[in-house]
């Protein structure tokens, strides 16, 4: 079969490969890929940006599939069910981590697409304990997208608790931010979307999508409006999804004293911030990797109940052999998420 890989450490080294298909060990099943989103991970293991990254593996780690065929320890999965998986591919379950369900900041975490071989395949083989049912009314595009709405419930519903009535800012109107905002919005929040000149489609899809406010922060002044919009004290929490230095300020100085920031965009390096905001306006600052277990069930019914819609956010779909254009379009911020679907 045709799979798409990172071969080593360094720039570059993506390649097509033609490669041996995998076969499931007792615990495991074999799923025939439908469809696989091009995340920005994948586009700093391109270029040699994520650490984390143990070359070589095969990319990708938000799918949607079938089950082709189970482990013969397996049960409650059966040839024919449409799936999506958690991305723990391997944690220790002794830690203390992984004892209270963390399992995502496991220190001996393996992830499928960028340790162990991912999704840009025709098949890719998972445990089956990972595994959790499409809704029938979700489409494979659709449930392509359930792992970053899965990170974005741990990170609102977990990691934080949105609470009806608060307002909130949502920096960056990716695919994470735009997803973001729905889960948060979903829980009775009132949301401030933000972004840039270049993210006017993007923060028109969102006000289409239902984001309270909109705004282009080179052409309006984000903090008059948080401040008009929460009488002056400053949104309750942020959650910062671009990966972008000037968003994190905003977060700093727009989010209310005591309130809460939420760090879900990855940087890819160092960055330099007023750090000393966080004691001044006694901040809680929350990291969020990734999802656990708990994300899963309550992200598919979101989607099922259309509470979050993830098709909106698809503007391509490719064959694996043309991975580089859907890459390329990802990093020059063309659009909003790219889909690659198996080839050979």
């Amino acid at each position: 079969m045709k799979a798409l890989m990172k071969l080593q450490r360094g720039e570059g080294f993506v390649e097509l490969k033609e490669v041996e298909a995998p076969r499931p060990d007792a615990d495991e099943v074999l799923i025939a890929v439908r469809r696989a989103g091009v995340c920005g991970t994948d586009i700093h293991i391109l270029h040699d940006e994520f650490p984390k990254a143990r070359p070589p593996f095969v990319l990708g780690h938000e799918f949607s599939g079938v089950v082709e065929e189970v482990g013969r320890e397996v049960r409650g999965w059966k040839v024919g069910d449409r799936v999506v998986s958690e991305t723990s591919a391997h944690f220790c379950g002794r830690c203390r981590f992984c004892q209270r369900g963390d399992t995502q900041i496991c220190p001996e975490r393996e992830a499928y697409g960028y340790v162990r071989n991912g999704a840009f395949a025709k098949y890719i083989v998972v445990k089956a304990k990972l595994l959790h049912r499409i809704p029938d009314s979700v489409s494979d595009s659709e449930a392509a997208l359930s792992e970053p709405l899965a990170v974005c419930v741990h990170s609102a519903y977990h990691r934080t608790k949105v609470e009806p009535g608060d307002v909130a800012l949502v920096t960056g109107p990716g695919a994470v931010g735009l997803i973001m905002f729905q889960v948060v919005k979903a829980a009775g929040a009132k949301v401030i979307l933000c972004g840039m000149d270049s993210d006017r489609e993007r923060l028109r899809l969102g006000a289409e999508l239902g984001a309270d406010r909109c705004v282009n922060v080179e052409r309006e002044d984000l903090a008059s409006i948080v401040m008009e919009t929460t009488e002056g004290y400053g949104v309750d929490k942020s959650y910062e999804c671009a990966g972008a230095k000037g968003a994190v300020i905003d977060c700093l100085r727009l989010t209310r004293r005591g309130g809460t920031i939420v760090q879900v965009g990855l940087f890819g390096r160092p960055i330099e911030i007023p750090y000393e905001e966080i004691a001044l306006k006694e901040l809680s600052i929350i990291g969020c990797f990734a999802q656990n277990h708990d994300s899963w069930d309550p992200a598919l019914r979101l989607l099922a109940d259309r509470k979050v819609k993830t098709g909106p956010l698809v503007s391509a779909e490719y064959p694996l052999d043309r991975w580089k254009e859907a890459f390329e379009r990802s990093e020059r911020r063309e659009g909003l998420k790219y889909l690659l679907y198996p080839i050979g």
